[in-house]
């Protein structure tokens, strides 16, 4: 097997493990918040353990240190309303919702690496309205605040995602994933007491020890669904344009809607307008790179759902 080939598979197995990521989100029964602050939390302590990290960290200067703190707030605001989003709607719903953030990141990425925009970027968003009319109308009315909730998610992704591009040559990116989730664990803590007046549909208390079912799956979460496809992505880019990987990684919403199909039986809970929507928005992500072949968002150290 040749190296690209290897490293195709292993990010085909990457962007797998994070369509996953949906579907424990539903089978956790802890609430959005307490979920997102144990996913978080554990992953820092895995990181914790690797002296790679406390070298980076040392070797930071305050502005960098603020200004990953910063992007480490905007990831773990998006986790929670991923997650929010899953709660409220369910898995597809959820997974649909964050397809929207290469729609997003085309309208403010150029503004925040302040870059050229290009009127076909636009075209990409206007493309797509059809199909996320679609799947607000194709889902129960009671669904739509998770749509809604999953919709402001996506925006989150294309904030810091693009705030992660402008910055990500700048440190090591384990040593940069662990002072974002480790800020990410701060912000939610300190955001607690406020979430009851600034989102109350995720407002639930923090402190709630885990039962063993819920302790399990966090850790599989945090360990198989996180650290691991953060090392293989690693590895595969050294073989693999981002071209490729971008379009790749633009299956993530398909296998969280197959396996939500499998393991949750959510094609019963939704109608095929909703799917017909789908099907148009996805096919506008993957239209864009097709169209517009210029280097993709997709930087080592992408923190994915």
């Amino acid at each position: 097997m040749t190296d690209t080939r290897r490293a195709l598979l292993q990010i085909h197995f990457c962007v797998l493990l994070w369509g996953v990521t949906a579907i424990l989100g539903k089978l956790i029964t802890l609430p959005a918040l307490p979920l997102v602050w144990w996913r978080m939390l554990l992953v820092v302590a895995m990181l914790a353990v690797l002296p790679r990290v406390w070298r980076g960290l040392a070797s930071l200067g305050p502005r960098l240190l603020l200004g990953y703190a910063g992007i480490g707030a905007l990831v773990a605001l998006h986790w929670l309303t991923f997650y929010g989003s899953v709660k409220l709607a369910n898995a597809s719903v959820a997974a649909t919702c964050i397809a929207l953030a290469p729609v997003f990141t085309a309208v403010i990425e150029p503004w925040i690496a302040r870059r050229p925009f290009q009127a076909r970027e636009l075209g990409l968003a206007v493309v797509v309205l059809p199909g996320v009319a679609l799947v607000v109308g194709g889902v129960p009315d009671g669904m739509r605040l998770g749509v809604a909730v999953g919709a402001f998610s996506a925006l989150l992704v294309a904030v810091f995602g693009s705030f992660n591009k402008r910055m990500v040559s700048h440190a090591d990116p384990l040593t940069v994933t662990a002072l974002e989730l480790g800020a990410g664990v701060l912000t939610l803590t300190l955001l607690a007491p406020l979430l009851p007046f600034l989102l109350p549909a995720l407002a639930s208390p923090l402190w709630v020890v885990p039962n063993l079912h819920d302790g399990l799956l966090l850790l599989a979460l945090s360990g198989l669904c996180t650290l691991l496809p953060f090392a293989l992505a690693l590895v595969a880019l050294r073989h693999l344009s981002a071209y490729t990987v971008q379009l790749v990684t633009n299956l993530e919403p398909v296998y969280a809607i197959v396996l939500a199909m499998l393991f949750l039986g959510e094609q019963h809970e939704l109608t095929l307008q909703f799917y017909l929507g789908v099907a148009i928005i996805l096919g506008g992500v993957f239209l864009h790179p097709l169209l517009n072949r210029v280097r993709p968002a997709v930087a080592a150290g992408k923190l994915s759902d």
